[in-house]
């Protein structure tokens, strides 16, 4: 078959590999260059870094609703586009130019978290279980036809990072035993189902502020969640404290009742010990704003905490 491919963030690199390797790819669509850092320097996405590593064709339209963006991709004469994270909306008339249509790799087992964040809301809701979904892309968000679903545990100590990097490999894996089985004539699609449907709505950074007034177990997952953006943050001493691992633990008998959130109840080298509105969170790495982040037992070297309490930005 011949391939396109579309997307922009490290997510969709793997499948973008494996697809190259294996198949061949016709043609790479990723988001425009964007300028970022002090400098405002253009930087290439992911995608197009790798794609050019690979010598593959890229264009980059900043939006598929022009007529010549369309054209573009008429003129590719694609059997399928593979869509990863790609960032830009595709009209339902671009949608049914590949002769197969499109089929998106999306990281959740659907119709759970449809949208722009489902990792970092897997973490926050505290599902056990997520995966990868291979879906046929119609109009609507997130709610084609599955041709594959495959599920993951969800373990303990994982963040976005590890979590991400886990479903981006099986992703890659998915789509090339999906379009096998589209090519052999194999493949079954299924309906969503109706029940289960939620939304995965894009991270605001403000939701990394930790407001220590919550369930030790919710803060928790935040710090997973928000790792490694936006990375959630207190104050110490008014300046910004980045929280990178904590996790919830029990009190081992210390009073923490009459402690108002965010008390240090114990600092050691095992970790800093914070008072929460419900239970304890221990923190076991930690950065300060321009310093290199720590494990607990190396930023006590430099720190005192005795009487301190992180407040919240």
């Amino acid at each position: 078959m011949k391939l396109g491919f579309a997307g922009t963030p490290d997510f969709a690199v793997p499948a973008l590999e494996r697809l190259a390797e294996r198949h061949g790819i016709a043609a790479v669509f990723t988001q425009p260059d964007r300028p970022a850092g002090r400098g405002q320097v253009l930087h290439l996405s992911p995608v197009k870094r790798r794609a050019l590593e690979l010598g593959l064709t890229v264009h980059q339209p900043a939006s598929f609703k022009a007529p010549d963006a369309a054209e573009m991709l008429r003129a590719a004469q694609l059997d399928v586009l593979v869509v990863v994270a790609y960032g830009l909306i595709l009209p339902a008339a671009v949608l049914e130019l590949p002769k197969l249509g499109c089929l998106n790799i999306h990281a959740s087992l659907l119709p759970r978290w449809r949208g722009a964040a489902p990792i970092q809301r897997a973490l926050l809701a505290g599902d056990r279980v997520t995966g990868v979904t291979i879906m046929r892309m119609e109009a609507g968000l997130d709610t084609g036809p599955m041709l594959l679903s495959r599920p993951i545990p969800i373990d303990a100590r994982d963040d976005a990072k590890s979590l991400h990097d886990k479903l981006a490999a099986l992703g890659a894996q998915l789509i090339e035993e999906s379009l096998r089985a589209l090519r052999s004539g194999a493949a079954v699609e299924v309906a969503q189902p109706q029940e289960g449907v939620t939304y995965a709505a894009k991270i605001d950074k403000a939701e990394a502020a930790i407001h220590w007034g919550r369930h030790a177990e919710d803060i928790s997952r935040r710090v997973r969640a928000f790792n490694p953006w936006p990375m959630a943050e207190t104050l110490l001493a008014g300046k910004q404290l980045r929280v990178w691992e904590a996790e919830p633990i029990e009190s081992l008998g210390l009073s923490s009742a009459a402690r108002p959130p965010g008390s240090v109840l114990t600092a050691a080298d095992e970790g800093i010990d914070v008072v929460c509105g419900t239970g304890v969170l221990r923190i076991l790495k930690l950065q300060l704003a321009g310093r290199k982040p720590l494990r607990a037992e190396e930023f006590l070297r430099g720190q005192r905490l005795d009487g301190a309490r992180f407040g919240t930005l």
